[in-house]
């Protein structure tokens, strides 16, 4: 495609208006870069510069600048910033259907699994949610599974994870509904994680930034396992500790494995 199809932007904005209740906001060129690489429906792609949007497409993603190209309607960036006050600095934004809350939890409980499960146990700080949910999708986990009050779907956690929501199965249940598998926890004062293998069906718990563990979740544990820290540093950032799990149990795979 060349660039110069433009849809009707009144037709684009009552789209827009039409399914922006019941979609899941894209804000920016990563998170809309990800999620069509990972075949989330798009319904509605606005941008206040389409020709700027899709010249970065030619830097960064050509593999998704005809996709874009047939997506996007440009509107004036006023009328764009109305309908998403925060917008990224790259100017687009877009709505995606969310994947099926069925679909997911088929997905999580599946077995055997070649991938494991990552649980934020009551997480309260939404940018570390996102942060682990990219940082899962990158290692190819099953997915990302959260206790508690969060919604792994909130706007603020969907923009953390770049998009990333559509590459890996994300949802709240409780710890009662956990995926099966082996739970490791991670706590201060289990079993140093150098010296274990983690399986591939694991269930990788993580405690909240402030209270840990919840008592629930320390009772569903089949091990308690501790990341390498010196003494007198109290804690890890919640993404940083995912990352180190994560990295351990892929190290054990041989290179080029996939999830």
């Amino acid at each position: 495609m060349n660039g110069t199809y433009q849809p009707d932007p009144d037709d684009a904005l009552r789209v827009w208006r039409e399914v922006a209740d019941t979609s899941v906001l894209l804000d920016g060129f990563h998170a809309i870069k990800h999620a069509l690489r990972f075949g989330a429906p798009i319904p509605s792609a606005l941008a206040g510069d389409k020709a700027a949007v899709l010249a970065l497409a030619d830097d960064l993603a050509p593999d998704v600048k005809d996709a874009l190209d047939a997506l996007l309607v440009q509107v004036p960036e006023g009328t764009l910033r109305a309908l998403v006050p925060r917008l990224h600095p790259t100017g687009v934004a877009a709505l995606a259907v969310r994947p099926s809350r069925a679909a997911n939890l088929d997905a999580l409980a599946r077995m055997p699994r070649t991938a494991p499960v990552v649980v934020l146990d009551d997480p309260r700080n939404l940018g570390n949610a996102g942060a682990v949910i990219r940082l899962a999708a990158g290692f190819g986990a099953t997915g990302v599974v959260t206790t508690g009050t969060l919604d792994p779907w909130h706007p603020t956690v969907v923009r953390g994870g770049a998009g990333l929501h559509f590459a890996t199965a994300v949802e709240r249940m409780d710890v009662s509904e956990l995926p099966p598998g082996p739970v490791f926890a991670l706590d201060a004062e289990g079993e140093d994680i150098r010296g274990l293998k983690l399986p591939d069906d694991a269930v990788l718990a993580f405690g909240s930034e402030r209270s840990g563990l919840s008592a629930g979740l320390r009772e569903r544990a089949d091990h308690l396992v501790s990341l390498p820290m010196r003494p007198q540093v109290s804690s890890y950032n919640l993404a940083t500790s995912v990352g180190m799990t994560l990295f351990h149990w892929s190290a054990g795979r041989p290179p080029g494995a996939e999830a």
